[in-house]
């Protein structure tokens, strides 16, 4: 009963931990003049009116993105080279009726990756299959290393499946106790109110215990039965995805794109529906980057000033996204034009890591900045817990320093107080390189809705939204210089905090190398001092005609 119990509270806690007393704009908002730890984005604009802009274009690797959003559809990036749906490569570029980017995780005739498996998963089933039959005695030393590892990581996959079987179990028990009280009422559970409750009589103890916290939770936060249904199914959604998809081995998705994922050379493949079946996510982190401003819908950019595009890419599934996928997102946003980034992904293994590192030092010889998130795992990162990270690793040690075009961000709250970190967030003081708001992030998601999200994957895109309004009214600064700004004007912050994942007290200024939160305003005011550097273009398309 306890562990039913402390499921369903974990679940609610879930859904109703993005719900703040902060108005929903207050990730725009500036300390000193707002009183809320925002990105200043507003004062920045402010600041900024009158002068002039140059258009740049954001690439969003991520789940899809809704094109037609009320707030985005005026800022989706078009391939003017390319003819709508004509069914040929009008630009050459290898790939057929990209118009507004492109679907890495999509098939013929316009279908989709949506679930996947984890990297645990695959690595396992690969290494499973190539020791089917194997007499551990007879392995090499290299071989003796892989099979220990594909082992341990088929312990790991038993009990994550062991832990969720109950959960989910549990949860939906849950929910088919409050339907049949509903039912026995003559009610749906959207009917039902917290007096019918009261009024309601059963000898059943666990259907009692079941209202009963049912009840306590619609008198705290109002609403009905059915509300209380609905977030229960995000809780069934968790954990049937772990058990179907992310950690069955079972299942492969891939022979939807048709391709061979292990072929790291191969670059054409996918199709250019760019939405996918879920894009609430991709959809979003666009409306932090580039919502429409001054309209009187929904939200602002961050970077949005009439000239910043974004460029969709979609290559995340519901599950961990592929190494390969990766790195050809990340030329493919070089090679059409995106200045700037944004990457809100991650994961704990990355078996093909040097292709996406050949991908990043592609990106930085053609001068574009790569925005990434940290992560939401209220862990410390190191170089070998969390992927896709910008520093080269051989025969595991790092092979040189981190990229000069990358920046990783850790996500903080709306408090300014000992809560500022988000609880969730990744940290490091050196991996992370800032923080930025993440918690509680009212923006746009599909069918010109509006939602509050949390986690680094909203931090991430406060980042790349000034990298791109610092690229539009600069634009003779590189993305070097652009990620020093970003980096040395970020505001400091003189608190203890808790520490993410255990709560310890630490100095905020211990959670990342700048131990600051990243301020669009003081960037700004720092780039107006910042000499550019003439742009190489002909070395960039130099460099491009290699691909």
């Amino acid at each position: 009963m306890k562990q039913f119990f402390t499921a369903v509270a974990l679940v609610l806690t879930l859904q109703l931990s993005a719900q703040m007393e902060a108005p929903q704009n207050w990730w725009n908002l500036d300390r000193q003049n707002d009183d809320f730890p925002g990105v200043s984005s507003d004062r920045a604009h402010t600041y900024l009116q009158g002068k002039s802009n140059q258009k740049v274009v954001v690439a969003v690797i991520d789940s899809g993105i809704d094109i037609e959003h009320e707030d985005l559809a005026d800022v989706i990036w078009t391939n003017e080279d390319e003819i709508p749906n004509n069914g040929r490569d009008d630009d050459n570029n290898g790939y057929i009726d990209d118009v507004h980017g492109w679907n890495f995780i999509g098939g013929p005739g316009g279908t989709h990756v949506h679930h996947e498996n984890l990297e645990i998963t695959r690595i396992y089933t690969r290494l499973s299959q190539k020791y089917a039959n194997r007499n551990p005695e007879g392995l090499s030393k290299d071989e003796r290393a892989e099979y220990a590892q594909m082992e341990e990581l088929g312990r790991i996959i038993e009990e994550e499946r062991a832990g969720a079987e109950p959960q989910l179990a549990q949860i939906q028990g849950f929910i088919d106790a409050i339907n049949a009280a509903a039912d026995a009422m003559g009610k749906s559970p959207e009917e039902v109110t917290v007096e019918d409750i009261d009024a309601f009589e059963t000898e059943d103890e666990m259907t009692t215990r079941i209202l009963s916290f049912a009840r306590n939770m619609m008198a705290a936060e109002g609403g009905n039965l059915g509300d209380l249904v609905d977030q229960m199914q995000g809780g069934i959604d968790y954990y049937g995805g772990q058990l179907n998809y992310y950690y069955n081995t079972e299942y492969d998705s891939r022979d939807v794109v048709g391709d061979d994922p292990s072929n790291m050379d191969d670059r054409n493949y996918g199709n250019n529906s760019v939405e996918g079946p879920d894009a609430s996510h991709g959809t979003h982190v666009a409306g932090i980057i580039a919502a429409v401003r001054g309209n009187s819908l929904g939200v602002d950019g961050v970077g949005q000033n009439g000239n910043i595009e974004i460029m969709v890419i979609r290559a995340v599934p519901d599950g961990d996204e592929r190494d390969k996928d990766v790195a050809n997102a990340i030329r493919y946003a070089v090679d059409n034009g995106a200045s700037v980034v944004n990457m809100s992904f991650g994961k704990a293994y990355s078996p093909y890591k040097e292709a996406v590192d050949e991908a990043i030092r592609y990106a930085e010889r053609n001068d574009v900045l790569l925005v990434h998130a940290a992560g939401n795992d209220g862990k410390e990162l190191t170089l070998f817990n969390n992927y896709p990270n910008d520093v080269r690793v051989k025969k595991g040690k790092p092979r040189g320093k981190g990229s000069r075009i990358w920046i990783e961000v850790g996500a903080t709250s709306s408090n300014y107080d000992a809560n500022l970190p988000a609880g969730f967030s990744n940290y490091q003081d050196e991996l992370v390189d800032v923080f930025a708001p993440g918690a509680g992030i009212y923006s746009t998601v599909p069918d010109d809705e509006y939602d509050t999200f949390g986690g680094t994957s909203m931090a991430s895109p406060m980042v790349a939204g000034i990298a791109a309004l610092l690229r539009s009214y600069f634009p003779d600064l590189t993305a070097r210089q652009v990620r020093e700004i970003i980096l040395e004007s970020a505001v400091s912050v003189p608190l203890e905090v808790n520490r993410p994942g255990d709560e310890e007290s630490v100095p905020f200024s211990s959670l990342s190398a700048t131990g600051a939160i990243a301020n669009a305003y003081s960037a700004v005011l720092l780039a107006e001092q910042t000499k550019g550097k003439k742009k190489r273009t002909a070395d960039r398309d130099a460099s491009l005609a290699k691909y």
